[in-house]
This record gives C-alpha cells, structure tokens and sequence, in this order.
C-alpha cells in the first residue's frame, strides 16, 4: 500500500471514529445529521490534506467544522505554515469559509 493511500486509510478510520465517539453534539441542535456527517468528512479531507503536506504540522493544527465554516486552531512555527493550512482547508469540497485562529510560535 502507497504511502498516500495508507494516510488517507488513517484519515479515513479517524473521521469515523471522530462520527461514532461525538455522535451527541447532533443532539444540541446544532444541525442535522446530514451535515454533520458532512462537516466531520469536511474535517477529515482537511486533515488529510495536512498529513500529506511537507510545510503544515498535522499534529499541532485543530481543524473541527460547523455547517462547512472551518475553525483552524493550534500552532505553527512560521506563518507561512500558517498560510498554508488556511490555503489547504480552503481548497476542500464543501468548505464554505475559514476562520484561521492559528497562533505562530516559533
């Protein structure tokens, strides 16, 4: 298996365990189902997209999703690490705005 592959795996495994261990935030009507699924695969591409990247830390960067707003949070050691993950979460299907809360520390 390609190295690509086993990350998106991962990604994949995580985004489900992610639907199945906070499944209640659906019940404080903050939105359907439907979109939640949907935030939370918005939150999985989106960290995908960080483990592939050289320049972003995957680690140190909180992506979470309401109704396909984007809240990046975290840490970057350069801002143009900081540019970057904005970039990459804005270039997902579904994201409909980015709200980069990213602190740089170097």
């Amino acid at each position: 298996m390609k190295a690509s592959a086993k990350l998106i795996t991962i990604a994949a495994i995580t985004g489900v365990m992610t639907l199945t261990a906070t499944g209640c935030s659906v019940a404080r009507d903050q939105q359907t189902v439907g979109a939640y699924i949907d935030d939370a695969a918005i939150s999985t591409a989106i960290r995908a997209r960080f483990i592939e990247d050289r320049l972003v830390s995957a680690a140190a960067i909180k992506v979470e999703t309401l109704n396909g707003e984007v809240q990046l949070t975290g840490f970057a050691k350069t801002q143009a690490e900081k540019d970057r993950a904005e970039e990459l979460a804005r270039m997902t299907s579904g994201v409909k705005s980015v709200r980069n809360s990213i602190v740089v520390r170097p």
